[in-house]
């Protein structure tokens, strides 16, 4: 069993890559389930979030700590999603989110710009220079969304266990490849992938318990033992500690809750 990641740039037939690998794996895929989750926590019909994967993330500065919200929340969905394994996500930090996961398979579709190009002007019956335009700015756009909110650059192949080119490469020769490559011993899952998993959800968890009232709080978990770093007054740190401890103790499966608080420093 795994998790297949797969992040794309702008048509690179990375999407249709995605979803014929879930079908040829019998693989649940997922993407747009997550944009809905998100929508639904900020009140942002779909289309608009969808938009905003394209434009710097201004449509969540309007909400207080829209940018950590939104992360927070697009990772619950995502390892809610994907905690049953046996699961293809195509989107923006998928491989992210699964960062010391072992059974997590991240792979990263890329294409020569000429090639394209060449899709583009075909799939939208429009010039080289209009198809030129549109993917510089595309990539452009994904790539400070990533950095702004994330803090990876998705070109860096470090993050990735697979980078294919398909520009010499047909769709089905790519699907094989990582059809055949998420099925060897590397991404198997183990019971310590499981745990790391597991623990990763958990800590979302408690984050989306605690982060309207603490947006800017980190939280990771082990064995059920969940540790909370927040910046505070120090006059108030026992009243934040109680209060952090209070909320995340409402979410199953924390046994208990350490909390570090550091003494917020005013300019």
């Amino acid at each position: 069993m795994a998790i297949i990641t797969v992040s794309r740039g702008s048509y690179t037939k990375g999407k249709e890559i995605a979803e014929k690998v879930a079908q040829k794996l019998g693989y649940e895929c997922i993407f747009r389930a997550l944009l809905l989750e998100a929508s639904e926590h900020f009140n942002i019909p779909e289309i608009r979030l969808v938009r905003a994967l394209h434009d710097a993330p201004s449509v969540l500065e309007r909400f207080t700590h829209g940018k950590e919200r939104y992360v927070a929340f697009i990772e619950n969905a995502f390892l809610e999603h994907v905690q049953k394994n046996n699961v293809v996500y195509h989107g923006l930090a998928g491989h992210f989110f699964l960062r010391g996961v072992d059974h997590g398979f991240k792979v990263r579709i890329i294409a020569r710009l000429e090639d394209r190009v060449a899709w583009e002007m075909e799939r939208e019956k429009i010039s080289r220079a209009e198809a030129q335009q549109i993917l510089k700015k595309d990539d452009y756009e994904r790539r400070q969304w990533a950095l702004s909110l994330y803090g990876i650059d998705t070109r860096d192949p470090v993050l990735y266990d697979m980078v294919l080119n398909i520009g010499n490469m047909s769709v089905d020769c790519a699907v094989q490849m990582i059809c055949d490559a998420s099925q060897g011993p590397c991404f198997k899952t183990t019971p310590e992938s499981e745990k790391a998993l597991q623990s990763k959800l958990l800590a979302s968890r408690v984050k989306i318990a605690v982060i309207n009232e603490w947006p800017e709080v980190r939280v990771s978990a082990s064995d059920g033992v969940v540790y909370v770093d927040v910046e505070a007054p120090l006059a108030q740190e026992e009243i934040v500690r109680a209060e952090i401890a209070q909320l995340a103790e409402t979410v199953p499966g924390v046994q208990e809750v350490r909390v570090n608080v550091r003494p917020r420093i005013f300019p």
